[in-house]
């Protein structure tokens, strides 16, 4: 296949693996599986594998994690097999084989439901965390039985690989591995993969993590990519274009109708169910002067605390109080985690926001405390906090006050 000019020259310019990963194992004839999902990113991060100066063992897989059958009780009605066949045809022009596999009973057993439970109790989960721990770097990484082969994936996100130090007696033997922020940062996934463990990361390939979304979109017109120019997918596929997410879980989740009070406690309104708010989210209160916030959820009299300004100290928080720690490396929180004084570190609190710099106190290896410099709002009850240092995202845990 003849390839536009502009592809060769920004390849070369930014070498896809400046993580190590041709010196740790990437050679000629090694096996390299692409997770491929149809969107550009995963097509562009199989077609630098596919032109790489290696002659690699590679082909694609395509998970289908969601039986629409559920839905509508029948095949259609979901996107993924639009998704699968933009997956073949990038496949095609590439000329690597790819396949299909269904991952739909393992994403309702391992994240839906639990997710499920999360939301019925006013809480608000993120499954997308779960499903890159569970499914992507669980249940495929299981199915594919890679051994000394790598998985790609189009993640904007970068791998750090090092030997272990000689006085790191359980590491070494093998290489350490760091998950760090992406280059682009309004694009940066690592708060996607904050959840996952060093051995499930120890032989992926994040091969787009260095570039910005503006690079990976000009990669993708440069190589003739079918799915160059198509849209970002903002929502989740089995959700569905004609309703909104909270309506849809209305199928999964029986009604509960309660009361929507303010701070004094005057009832202002009915909510059929608390998995439809988030705190700080605008309640759609008709009828008032201003309009009204959620400021706290109590389920255990289920009701819907609201306050008439987005920015009510009833919002603000200073700390939060994190359990269900999931650290990367398995020898973390660092000491200094336990000091009273607490270890320097930024955090997330939402996948889209730059991190803040905080304090971490752990009591023990799965909670802990972590103070913000400055008020946050917005803050939810089930939302996944991220711990970095620098660059380098070192886990994270279930927000639960």
């Amino acid at each position: 296949m003849r390839l536009r000019p502009g592809f060769l020259k920004v390849t070369r310019q930014q070498r896809p693996f400046s993580t190590n990963a041709f010196k740790n194992g990437l050679n000629h004839g090694t096996k390299v599986v692409v997770a491929m999902s149809g969107g550009v990113d995963s097509s562009v991060t199989a077609s630098i594998l596919a032109r790489s100066e290696k002659s690699l063992d590679l082909s694609a897989i395509f998970m289908r994690n969601w039986d629409t059958r559920d839905e509508s009780g029948t095949e259609k009605g979901c996107e993924w097999e639009k998704d699968w066949e933009d997956v073949q045809r990038v496949c095609k022009l590439l000329d690597i084989p790819c396949r299909m596999i269904d991952l739909s009973r393992e994403y309702w057993n391992r994240v839906f439901q639990p997710a499920l439970e999360v939301w019925s109790h006013g809480q608000t989960p993120n499954p997308d965390v779960s499903c890159n721990r569970e499914i992507k770097f669980g249940a495929l990484l299981d199915t594919l039985k890679l051994q000394d082969g790598w998985l790609a994936t189009g993640h904007y996100a970068r791998l750090e690989r090092s030997r272990a130090s000689n006085s790191d007696t359980r590491h070494s033997d093998v290489d350490r591995v760091k998950l760090l922020r992406g280059v682009d940062p309004v694009k940066d996934q690592s708060y996607w993969l904050s959840s996952v463990s060093e051995a499930q990361i120890r032989r992926a390939l994040f091969p787009i993590g260095h570039l910005s979304k503006g690079d990976v979109r000009k990669l993708a017109v440069d190589a003739g990519l079918p799915t160059a120019s198509r849209r970002e997918s903002m929502g989740i596929c089995f959700v569905g274009k004609k309703r909104s997410f909270s309506s849809f879980l209305d199928g999964y989740l029986p009604p509960n109708p309660g009361t929507i009070v303010t701070l004094d406690g005057e009832v202002i309104a009915r909510h059929q169910g608390l998995w439809h708010y988030t705190i700080g989210q605008n309640a759609r209160i008709s009828g008032r002067p201003k309009r009204m916030f959620v400021a706290a959820k109590r389920p255990e009299k289920n009701q819907l605390i609201v306050v008439d300004d987005r920015h009510h100290p009833e919002l603000a928080r200073l700390m939060i109080r994190v359990t269900g720690f999931r650290w990367i490396w398995d020898e973390h929180p660092p000491p200094e985690a336990f000091q009273a004084e607490g270890m320097p570190i930024s955090v997330k609190f939402r996948s889209v926001m730059q991190p803040i710099p905080s304090v971490l106190r752990v009591r023990d290896r799965n909670k802990g405390e972590i103070s913000f410099m400055d008020a946050q709002y917005g803050i939810s009850p089930g939302q996944t906090a991220v711990v970095y240092l620098g660059a380098w995202c070192l886990g994270s845990g279930t927000i639960v006050e």
